[in-house]
């Protein structure tokens, strides 16, 4: 997501400012060296906020010492991930998909987070025709809604601009800034993900004009995957497997009681923005959200042809991106001979 400010009570924490990777690098090296999580103040990395408020990432053995380190976009999460400065993030699949395709395919999917939670919330239009002449936004160029978006208005035969004078502008823009602007009257809406889609409706009325899961077979599409890199997967495979034992009994609370689970995200998420999310907006936020363990390789294939397609990437050859072969074994699965 984009950046909006430095945000605090993080095991750890090393702030990364414009998307620059700023942390020293004089942690011990080896089997000593702290295990670094990056994850956004976002609801969709559900799990990863819940893991670090009741410290479950820290207390899993076989863990070892363990750093969390806060982001609030996916490419300076990536930059950070590609560069060595951390060794495990959630984040969404754009920013994977284009990070894997230009960085010598090293990133690795290892497991799925949340299904769905993208909206495209409007204040007038009723049809996407009636979108002509508006200002659109999303949080930042490139990333999975803005990807979503612009597929979505090529599919409509709209054409985009950056500036007035096309059929719809394009602006890419923080989440705090697209609500600001929305409530202002400066957009017509925006794509994006939960909770700011229900704060949008809840605080500037309007309605959703897509939902971005009617646009995928069985609704289906990943918000927020796990990833690391290949070489953190051949030296630190014990410590990934110890993550992903928490990510697992995490997603599978989420799966057996939503209700509290959520309840257990927004104080998560109240303690790092301060600001828990009201009741009725917390509700309609996680009626659109999955958790899932399967990152739907056949969406995150499709997600990299639209990314082609507009530009954003060379090539949409993703073989090799996704390695569940540790989830498999932390939940116990057989693959057969």
């Amino acid at each position: 997501m984009a950046s909006a400010r430095p945000l605090s009570l993080l095991l750890g924490v090393c702030v990364l400012l414009t998307g620059v990777a700023s942390c020293k690098k004089d942690t011990p090296s080896g089997a000593n060296a702290p295990l670094r999580v990056a994850f956004f103040p976002n609801i969709t990395h559900a799990q990863a906020l819940v893991a670090n408020s009741e410290g479950l990432f820290a207390s899993q053995p076989g863990m070892g010492h363990l750093e969390v380190r806060q982001f609030n976009a996916g490419p300076a999460a990536m930059e950070a991930l590609v560069a060595g400065s951390v060794d495990v993030a959630y984040v969404g699949p754009g920013p994977a998909i284009n990070t894997y395709l230009k960085a010598g395919k090293e990133l690795r999917i290892i497991a799925g987070a949340v299904n769905g939670g993208a909206v495209l919330v409007v204040k007038n239009a009723k049809t996407a025709q009636e979108l002509k002449g508006k200002k659109l936004a999303t949080p930042q160029l490139g990333n999975t809604q803005d990807i979503a978006l612009r597929t979505w208005l090529k599919a409509q035969k709209l054409n985009i601009t950056a500036d007035a004078g096309g059929d719809v502008q394009v602006i890419p823009i923080s989440n705090p800034d697209i609500l600001a602007q929305y409530l202002q009257g400066a957009i017509e809406g925006a794509w994006v993900p939960e909770p700011w889609g229900a704060r949008m409706l809840a605080e500037g009325g309007g309605h959703i004009l897509v939902d971005e899961r009617d646009l995928w077979p069985d609704k289906r599409f990943p918000t927020t995957v796990v990833v690391t890199t290949k070489k953190v997967l051949e030296t630190q495979r014990s410590r990934i497997a110890a993550l992903l034992r928490i990510h697992v009994q995490l997603t599978e609370r989420w799966r057996a009681d939503p209700a509290a689970f959520a309840t257990s995200v927004n104080s998560a998420f109240g303690q790092l923005t301060r600001k828990p999310l009201p009741g009725p907006v917390l509700q309609d936020a996680f009626s659109r959200l999955e958790p899932s363990l399967d990152p739907v390789p056949s969406a995150l294939k499709t997600s990299a042809e639209h990314a082609k397609a507009l530009g954003f990437v060379p090539s949409d050859d993703i073989a090799g991106l996704v390695d569940l072969s540790v989830l498999d074994e932390v939940r116990g699965v057989t693959k057969p001979n």
